[in-house]
């Protein structure tokens, strides 16, 4: 899943700058419905990253079942703490 798809697909943009404050619970909350409703651990991981982002993403262990994920996820959030904001 493409990230941009994504941002157009909950909030109607692709820019994530340009996402209305009030535009963001429903559209995380959309989000939310279909990660647990996703079984493709592709499209979860896709999903479950933009929700890392947004701030209001499941615990790992909630969110990823197989070990390999849970380090995918792990070394995401290494990378995301290590960026210059």
């Amino acid at each position: 899943m493409d990230m941009a798809d994504l941002l157009h697909r909950y909030f109607g943009t692709r820019d994530l700058a340009a996402i209305a404050p009030a535009a963001l619970p429903d559209g995380i909350e959309r989000m939310r419905v279909d990660f647990g409703m996703m079984q493709d651990r592709g499209q979860r991981f896709a999903l479950w990253s933009l929700l890392v982002v947004l701030g209001d993403a499941p615990d790992l262990d909630i969110a990823c079942a197989h070990e390999e994920d849970r380090e995918a996820a792990r070394n995401l959030l290494d990378l995301l703490a290590a960026a210059p904001e």
